[in-house]
Order: C-alpha cells, then structure tokens, then sequence
C-alpha cells in the first residue's frame, strides 16, 4: 500500500495558554490538492507553518518526499506577508523611505535579488523570464526592492517560490494584493505545476481557484474537517451591529471645498516615470475608488495626497485649499486624514499592543510614544468594544490573527474622525464576512460626512457608498468615471 504523501498524526500547538491544534490529524495523499479554509484565526497559518517546518521540525508530522521525482525534495511556505532586508541583511526600514530619493541605496534591484535567488536554489534565470513577462513584472527589473508596491511585493515573493518546484508548495493567502489578471495568470502557473508533480496546499477564501484543487478543509476547534466545496467552508459568525460610538457621527469639521487637486502631476525615480501628467480633483464628501493593475502608481498618488511623499513640493498640488510648500506642516495635513495601508501595516511597530495602536491615531505615529488624554481614553475603548477588540487590548498587535489586526489598523485609522478616510486594500486578510462589516461600517462613516478614498481590487466587495471611480494604468490616467449604480 502506498504511504501518504502527508501524515500528521495528534498534533497539539499551544499559544500562550489556548490549544490552537487540538489533537489534529490529516493524511494527504499524493495527487490531493488541498484548499484550507474558514475562519480567521481558526490555526490555518500555524498549521502550514508546521508542515513546512519552519519552526523546526515537528515529529507528529511526516512527509513522504519522492526520491524518484526530478523536483526537490522540499516543502516551500510562501507567507501571507513578504519580508525583505536592506544590503545589511536586516529590516530597519520606516513608512516613508519608499518614496525617498536616497532609497535606491539601501536595497537590491528586483533584478539582482532573482539573480541572487538563482545562484542560492542553483535555478537558470533564464527559465523564469517568460513567467515574469505573464505576470505583467518586467519593467519592474530595475526598481529598488523597497520601491514596489504590496502587489508587486506579493509577485515578487510568489515568483521565487514557484519558480523552485518544489515537491511540496504552500502558500499562504496567494491572492492577496494581486489585480485581477495577475490572480488568473497565478492559477493556470498553480495548473502547470500541479501538473508538473508539485502538491498543493493554499490557505485561502478565494473562490476564484487552480482547476487543481481537488481536496477542500477547514479548521474548527483545532480539528480539521474535509467539506464538498468552497462553499461549505466555515466563515466568521456574522457581527452584530453596534450602535456607531457617538463621536463618530458628528460631521467633520471641513472649512474648505477640494480636499485634494492634482494637476499635469509627474513623479520620477531616475530613469524611471511613476505617475505620468495625472490630474484629479477630489471635492469634500466625495467618494472614490482608486484602481490599476499592480505597479500603475495608486500608491504613490495616496502618498502625495497623505503628505508622504518628498516630491510633492514644487508640483501643482494643493491640499484643503492649500498649496503644497505655502507654510503647511505635514502634521496639519495629517490632522486630516485617517490612513490605512499594508505599507503602513509592515512597518507598523512591532512592540505595539492593540490598545496602543490604536492610541497612536490621535498622534499619527507608528506605534504610541505619548501620554493619552482621558477623553482620548474614553474614545479608545468604545472602539475597544465597537470592533469586538476589547478582550485583546493588551496583546501586541502581530500576535493576533491578521483580521484581528486589520480591524485594529482600522479603528486607529477613525479613532480621530478625520474628514478624509484612505482606505488602501484595508480588507487584506479579512474573509468575506469581516469584509462586509468593514465595509458596512465604511458605508456608516460615509453618512457623516467623510469624504473617501478607497483602493480594492475585487469589485464584488467594496462599500456601496463609492460614487466616482479613477484609473490608473502605467503611471497614468486610464478613466475617471462617475459610478451611477452600486459596483458589482
């Protein structure tokens, strides 16, 4: 009789004092593609991570790697997050150093981190190119790693772990930050190597999948179960709405008329042309989606609008009727704008509790370095208790699970009631049921005067309070259009 490909047999892990795996057991048999589902925080991660063995190996779980095969002999985890360093090999990196001229210093290119890549995993560059050309990375080469976008980041990160064949792939939350034709070129790449003799298991509640799957899971009460089909996997218990804490529904103070005005709007790294002659007009109480394929300059256009950005001065940019470089501090800009970005959420500060973070909303800090106000306090745990958050306020933000921590990201993002939300990708790894309570509470906020800028790349889950629509494409601008009806 054939061995299982996987064998994990009892496996308990343990966080703090609460079984994440209770006991658990699966067998994986050669061939089975498996999509591991549900909840967030149910202990997916931890369980990938146990059979990839990253942290060390575990002596309940047992792979049968094929010594016949011509792949490797490994299993590959690819995380949700990508972590790259600088030239010295660690990750003392801050917010804004993306856009600051001197950044090229600091990292390798695209280009030399694959050729270092190559020369590691003994892999032929050459047999990568016409992948990256699929996956629309090529102009990409030369730009600095602390340069890309999330989306490119994610490529990037997927581009080397598929690039290994190894006999065994995991991936965690594949799709994440990826625009829709990468998401597809993604899954028939999956096809080709399942069909190569890689196995499969992705992490994910994503119905748009590999043909390959053919084995679905979800993890409750530290046990995994099999289910027929996407659709039978479990989901977040639906939230209960909450009445919207009182000083959340007062209208924002906004004694101006355009929020943002960009005209004939250019942004240059050397040789390389960002945003190309982008002009756009964001009224107060507007409402708009911002979209482009990976790489089209959305968040370099936020960073100019969110007083980022080094090369703002100089540009024809005023923001809440004011000139850029006319007196105004960045911290009066600031003031103004509730943000929240994956950009923001690598670099937030690790020390951070939950409490903290979103403490840190009044001061626009990346973490919390001063004295709270008692009214501030006050405000800081309605939010506390508005997003279900109360019972972790005293644990650091990168223990909880990743929707955990967006909603945190997000009640520090409104914690001021800023008159301008830029909400950029805020629903990565949330599933669909946070999504929709994210985005109903986005809706609520709208009611009361904020005016929105909200990046999303599924149009199936976006706030129905969006009214205009800008796209960018190559640096420019494809479309601004006004969306007469709820998007799809």
């Amino acid at each position: 009789m054939t061995e299982p490909f996987v064998s994990i047999h009892q496996l308990t892990i343990r966080y703090k004092t609460q079984n994440v795996l209770n006991g658990l057991s699966l067998v994986l048999n050669k061939g089975e593609h498996l999509l591991l589902g549900g909840e967030s925080g149910s202990g997916k991660t931890t369980l990938a991570k146990a059979i990839a063995g990253v942290d060390g190996e575990e002596e309940h779980i047992k792979i049968n790697f094929d010594s016949d095969s011509l792949l490797p002999a490994k299993a590959i985890y690819i995380s949700s997050w990508y972590q790259f360093t600088n030239l010295e090999g660690d990750r003392n990196f801050y917010y804004q150093q993306r856009y600051n001229k001197h950044q090229g210093q600091d990292t390798l290119t695209v280009q030399a981190e694959l050729e270092h890549y190559a020369r590691q995993e003994g892999l032929d560059l050459a047999s990568i190119q016409d992948r990256i050309k699929a996956f629309g990375f090529e102009d990409t080469k030369q730009s600095q790693l602390i340069e890309l976008s999330s989306g490119e980041h994610k490529k990037l990160q997927l581009i080397k772990g598929l690039w290994s064949k190894p006999q065994l792939l995991l991936i965690d939350d594949p799709y994440t930050g990826l625009d829709a034709q990468s998401r597809i070129t993604l899954n028939a790449w999956l096809d080709d190597l399942a069909q190569e003799g890689v196995q499969l298991i992705l992490i994910s509640n994503n119905q748009q999948l590999p043909q390959a799957i053919n084995r679905f899971a979800h993890i409750v009460d530290g046990q995994i179960h099999d289910v027929e089909n996407p659709g039978k996997l479990s989901r977040s218990k639906g939230r209960s709405r909450m009445k919207l804490p009182d000083f959340l529904s007062k209208m924002p103070d906004a004694p101006y008329k355009t929020i943002a005005s960009l005209q004939n709007v250019s942004i240059r790294y050397g040789e390389k042309e960002v945003l190309k002659d982008v002009s756009w007009e964001v009224k107060v109480g507007e409402k708009w989606l911002l979209q482009g394929p990976n790489g089209s300059g959305k968040s370099t256009l936020l960073s100019l609008i969110n007083g980022d950005h080094p090369q703002s001065y100089g540009l024809d940019i005023s923001l809440f009727d004011n000139k850029r470089g006319s007196g105004e501090s960045i911290w009066d800009i600031k003031e103004k704008i509730g943000i929240i970005s994956p950009e923001m959420h690598w670099y937030f500060d690790q020390n951070a509790t939950v409490w903290h973070t979103i403490a840190s909303g009044f001061y626009d800090s990346i973490g919390w370095f001063v004295d709270v106000k008692f009214h501030e306090k006050q405000k800081i745990e309605e939010l506390l208790a508005f997003f279900g958050l109360s019972e972790f306020k005293d644990q650091l933000l990168v223990t909880l699970p990743l929707g955990k921590q967006r909603l945190a990201l997000l009640a520090r993002t409104i914690i001021k009631n800023p008159p301008l939300l830029v909400l950029d990708e805020p629903c990565q790894g949330l599933d669909t049921e946070q999504t929709q309570y994210f985005n109903d509470v986005v809706d609520e906020l709208a009611h009361h005067g904020k005016t929105l800028i909200y990046v999303g790349h599924y149009e199936s889950l976006l706030p129905s309070c969006i009214e205009h629509r800008i796209v960018l494409e190559k640096g420019k601008v494809k479309a601004i259009e006004d969306i007469l009806e709820n998007v799809e």
